[in-house]
This record gives structure tokens, sequence and C-alpha cells, in this order.
């Protein structure tokens, strides 16, 4: 974005809204202890338990890696020339507080199939918000909060008043959703009563894998084959050629660092200003970032559980040494003894991994409501409050019906061909590392922490392999780098910035996913840079910003 917990710790899925927070939902502040944290809401209705259909899968074939000239290909021409057709979003009934009719929505068309531009085309969903001083406008940002499957333009939607300032001043706001997600022909396999199942059971085999694969190739077919990142990236350069810019000015979180390298790879002499926040290290294949991650959240969980050992109400008790493995030791044991919520779902051992990865997005300020949470399961046997931080990071409604972007993670990952499946005594090897580095959060199952997404059945992948990115673009490029990011380690910004070449890294000192949201001193520094050019000077580190 999961632990096999759920689908997206990966180059995960931080973002909901944007600047204000740049993290999991669960990164809400709340009490320490007397009633449940409101940063988890009341649990859906019960859901019935039912599982996937598998259908036979066909053996993945790789698709061969087209590389199309761009604006110069007299055979996209007419997608790089089409002109958009601006009115104003769908207000959504359901967020009260929020305007969605105040942005603009608009349809990309562009080739489903680059090497085909005459076959086949697809819909992209956009959305703009509108520079609040079209005299000072200076172009387009287009802006991605991870993922994979986040969608741009919900992003664009629910978290507007985030861009005010020197952003929105200089530029229109711009979200794209990537292939597979939101309002781009979205990937969505399970029906939501099958996917409560996915989700939370303790049964983590190669048949769950195979399920979701099996799902759908049955539904999707062809359009699996043309969701990688590259077909992303390319129908980015479509979109910056249709928003009148000659250059693209980027900011991207999490799994969007991703999307910004390939875009560079692809598009040196298009780049213009780009920021990379949480950084994503392209050259690692699956295996090893999966594996790096896992120490990066067991990192962040023995943090987290001595930080609970010095309060004065700590379901962990008051041993920070001990702490950890009593809370490992809980969660695994909900396995053989799961706790029914009051609504008649059930707390497992997955679904409360899950709730407390889903916490450990967050920095110190969310501590004590995960620690509140996790008290009112250890400590009173009510495990509601962390299934609804599961089901937040799950994109699980309260009426049970989950977000488009569930599917398109693994969708999306496993079409971009980076399963890095070791074998023999490579994959023991693996399991050794991982046993290592993350002994805690891989012990229940370590071959689903190791293969997450599961990748092995998916149909189609791509030809693209983990590899260095360099940038031959004659713009830096800015790497923003957290030292406490569990989600992506704060050694891939070291290592995209050093793989990029022409590149600077920023550094944010301190807990939790990525770094704009967290601080003045990034904010300042990439405000500047986005705005006037002014690239950071190397070396800058700063301080998280005190909590609220």
């Amino acid at each position: 974005m999961i632990i096999r917990f759920s689908r997206r710790a990966l180059p995960a899925v931080a973002a909901a809204a944007l600047l204000a927070a740049c993290t999991s939902s669960g990164g809400a502040t709340g009490a320490a202890s007397g009633a449940p944290s409101t940063a988890a809401t009341t649990a859906p209705s019960p859901a019935d338990q039912a599982t996937a259909t598998a259908t036979p899968t066909p053996t993945a074939t790789p698709t061969p890696t087209v590389k199309p000239t761009g604006q110069a290909d007299p055979a996209l021409q007419a997608f790089y020339g089409q002109q958009l057709a601006w009115a104003a979003c769908k207000d959504d009934p359901k967020t009260e507080k929020i305007d969605e009719s105040a942005v603009q929505c608009a349809t990309l068309k562009v080739p489903l199939d680059y090497a085909d531009p005459a076959g086949d085309t697809l819909d992209v969903g956009v959305a703009r918000l509108g520079s609040a001083k079209p005299g000072e406008r200076t172009g387009s940002l287009l802006v991605n909060p991870g993922g994979p499957g986040g969608s741009g333009v919900g992003m664009i939607l629910r978290g507007q008043k985030d861009y005010d300032g020197p952003l929105r001043d200089h530029y229109d706001i711009v979200g794209l959703d990537p292939r597979g997600s939101g309002l781009s022909a979205p990937v969505n396999c399970l029906d939501d009563k099958t996917r409560d199942t996915w989700v939370t059971t303790d049964d983590l085999g190669p048949e769950h894998g195979k399920a979701l694969a099996d799902a759908c190739q049955a539904k999707y077919g062809k359009l699996l084959e043309h969701i990688s990142t590259r077909d992303t990236v390319r129908d980015m350069d479509v979109l910056r050629a249709a928003l009148g810019d000659r250059k693209l000015s980027y900011l991207g979180l999490s799994y969007g660092t991703y999307i910004g390298s390939v875009y560079a790879e692809e598009f040196p002499d298009r780049v213009g200003r780009l920021v990379l926040d949480g950084a994503v290290d392209p050259a690692k294949p699956l295996a090893e970032n999966n594996i790096e991650q896992y120490a990066g959240f067991e990192r962040s969980l023995r943090a987290f559980a001595a930080h609970c050992a010095k309060q004065a109400q700590c379901p962990l008790g008051k041993d920070p040494e001990k702490a950890p493995e009593k809370l490992a030791d809980f969660l695994d044991g909900l396995k053989q003894k799961p706790l029914t919520t009051k609504d008649g779902r059930v707390l497992t051992a997955t679904a409360a991994w899950t709730g407390v990865i889903e916490g450990l997005y967050g920095d110190e300020s969310a501590w004590d409501a995960l620690a509140n949470n996790i008290g009112w399961a250890m400590v009173r046997g009510k495990g509601d409050y962390l299934l609804a931080y599961a089901d937040s990071y799950n994109k699980r409604d309260k009426d049970g019906h989950y977000s488009v972007s569930a599917d398109a993670y693994t969708a999306i990952y496993c079409a971009d061909g980076a399963t890095g499946v070791p074998t023999g005594d490579a994959l023991q090897a693996a399991y050794a590392e991982m046993a290592a580095k993350a002994p805690l959060i891989s012990r229940r199952e370590p071959g689903s922490a190791l293969f997450d997404p599961d990748c092995r059945n998916w149909p189609f992948r791509s030809a693209e392999k983990a590899h260095a990115i360099t940038s031959k673009a004659a713009t830096p490029i800015v790497v923003v780098g957290s030292t406490g990011d569990a989600a992506t380690p704060y050694a891939n910004a070291e290592k995209l910035a050093a793989q990029l070449g022409n590149a600077v890294l920023l550094t944010r000192e301190g807990e939790g996913h990525t770094g704009y949201g967290r601080s003045e001193c990034i904010r300042t520094a990439v405000n500047s840079f986005l705005v006037d050019g002014t690239v950071p000077a190397a070396g800058i580190r700063c301080a998280t910003d005190a909590a609220q």
C-alpha cells in the first residue's frame, strides 16, 4: 500500500487527503484511556462470511515493453492534442462539509495499448482545482497520493483546503486516477461480502492469492495487461500536453514516488519540478522490498510499544523490552481466539494486525489513540475499534462498501512485473532474513509477508523489471525521506536520490509516513522549489512539527 493482513502496506497507500496529514487515517489523535478513540469509527453491520470463487488461471505471459516516442509520434498526436471538456464535478451528498462541485472534472482519452494507438481507447478520470490567483498562475501541478491505486481525483476532491497558499496561488492542482482505479476503468474483482472474508481471514495460504487472481482474470481479462505504472506514466504525459504545460510539475507521495521516477526515466526532456516524498526504491524486487518494509514496521512497532510502556495506562505493561512481544503474542493469539464485535463481525489475527499497522503509519501523536484501541481489545475483549482501524486501512466504509481502489493495488503491482519471487536456496535465505529483521511481525505468516502482494498466480505482467532509475533531466528532482517512516524506510530515499543522480535529498527527523504534511521546514523547502524553482541545499535535515 499490508501484511497480507490486507493489501497495501507496500509502496503504500498512505494518503487520504494529501497535505494536512499525509498519513493513513488511523493516525488521528485520541485519549490514552477511557472512551474509545474517535479515530476509529463504529464497526459496520455484520457481513456474511463468503469465499472467493476460483476459476483456472492461465500462465502469466510478459507483455513486450513498447517505447513510444510520446508527443513526437504521429500515431499519438490526436491524443496529445485533445481538448479537455471541464465541468463541475458531481457533488457527493455523503460529504456534508465538502462541496465537490467546486472542483472541475474531465475525461482524458488515451490508448488502451500504446503499442496499438489505433486500437481500443481508455477513459481516464481527471480533476482540477483552479489557481486561487489566476494572474500568478505558472501552470499545473499534478499530485498523486500513492497506493498503487490511490485516487488522484479523490485527493483533489477531499483535500481542497490542503492546497491553500503558495501552491494553489501559482498552480492549478490536478489529480489523475491511475489505470485500474477510481474513475479510470477501476478493477473491482470481489463483491463486498466476499472481500470481508478475504481481507480478514487467517487462512493465508497460496489459495488466498489465487482466489483474487482468478476473480480478476474472469472479470477483466485483457485490461489487466495494460494497467502498469509505465502505462499510467504515458497517460500523465498525454495529460501534461492536454493541460497546455511544456513540462510536468509533480508532487508524488509513497508509491507516487515510483510513478515520478518512471516518468523521469521515460520523458526526461519533459521533467519540470518533481518532488518525490516517501520514496520507493525502484531497484528492489518485491521480496527484498517487503523484507525492508517489514523491518521498518518492526522498528515502529517496538518504538510504539516502548512509548506505550512509559504512559500511566498501557495495556502492554511497564517493561519497554517485553511490551512489543506482549502485543505480538496477543495479536497472534486471535487466530485461535478471535473477538466478536458488537455488530457480529470478527476481529481475527489478520484484521488486528492490519489495524495496528494502520496506526503505525502515524507519528507519535497518533500512538496514544492506537494504544487505547489495543487496550479495549486486550483488556476488555472488545475488538470493534481495532477492526475499525482495519476497515480504514482496507478502505471499507461504515455501510460495508469497499473503495474501488481495493484491487488496484495488486493489479498494478503485479502488472509491473516486480514479483521478485525467490526459489530454492534464495527462498530459504529470504525467509531467514525476514525472520531476522522482522521477527515479531512476520512470524505468524512468513510466506504471506514475503509475497505481498501475491503475484505468483497473476495472469498478466509486463516485461518491467526492478532496476535503478537514472534521471537525465536537466532540472534536479527533490526526494524527501523521513527517518522513522515504516512504510517507505529512509534508506529508500537515500538510494533513490543516489540513483537519480540529478537529485537533492531532504530529510525529516521523526516517525510517520511521508514528510511534507508533518514538517513546516520540509513544506517551506518544497514550496520554494515548486513555486520559485529554488533547489534545496544538500544535507538539509528538518524536525517534525510539534504535536497540536
